[in-house]
């Protein structure tokens, strides 16, 4: 079974929304603001690039992503990763030309048969609806946390609000760096 690893920048209060500068959200860009550039903190994107064997998306993301995602240097290696999209409403004539294979899937259960099948890790990122969606589903195995010292309020939550037994994580990795972004990787206990 593959594993499903979601990687998201988080705020303190747990909001996943806009964090690179995408539109329509009040605190949109927050990573980057008054937020000292420290490279070591995001050494992980790099990790994860040489770590995974295929890329999930949801449709929000996948459409902010792959018109800007393919022509940049700091994501070469995903170019040619296999990429999923899991969407009811996107066709193929919807996919960008230029990312390399790309598959859409219609349902969490379709990314549980994904999980199913030969390979190595499947990396999420962004795709906060999905997200909710696959870890009440039970099928995310380690989550990849950049937690920034910020407090957002409103805005898309990583984790759902849907009343649920607890699920425990075990801290496998955590680092703290010197503007106060925390790294912490858990893994899913089952």
């Amino acid at each position: 079974m593959r594993t499903l690893i979601t990687s998201a920048f988080i705020s303190a209060d747990g909001v996943v929304e806009g964090p690179g500068g995408e539109p329509g959200y009040r605190n949109s860009g927050w990573t980057f603001k008054d937020i000292e550039f420290v490279p070591d903190a995001y050494a992980l994107k790099g990790q994860e690039q040489k770590e995974a064997s295929a890329m999930l998306l949801g449709r929000v993301s996948y459409q902010a992503f792959s018109p800007v995602w393919p022509d940049m240097e700091d994501f070469a290696d995903y170019k040619l990763m296999p990429k999923y999209v899991v969407s009811t409403t996107l066709t193929d004539a919807d996919l960008v030309g230029n990312w390399g294979e790309t598959t859409i899937l219609r349902s969490v259960e379709d990314v549980a048969a994904l999980k199913e099948t030969e390979g190595g890790p499947i990396i999420i990122h962004g795709s906060a609806s999905l997200n909710r969606d696959l870890s009440d589903a039970g099928l995310v195995d380690r989550y990849h946390l950049l937690v920034f010292p910020l407090l957002l309020g409103a805005g898309k939550r990583l984790f759902s609000g849907t009343d649920k037994d607890a699920q425990q994580l075990r801290l496998v990795e955590s680092e703290v760096y010197s503007n106060g972004i925390q790294k912490n990787i858990f893994d899913v206990v089952r």
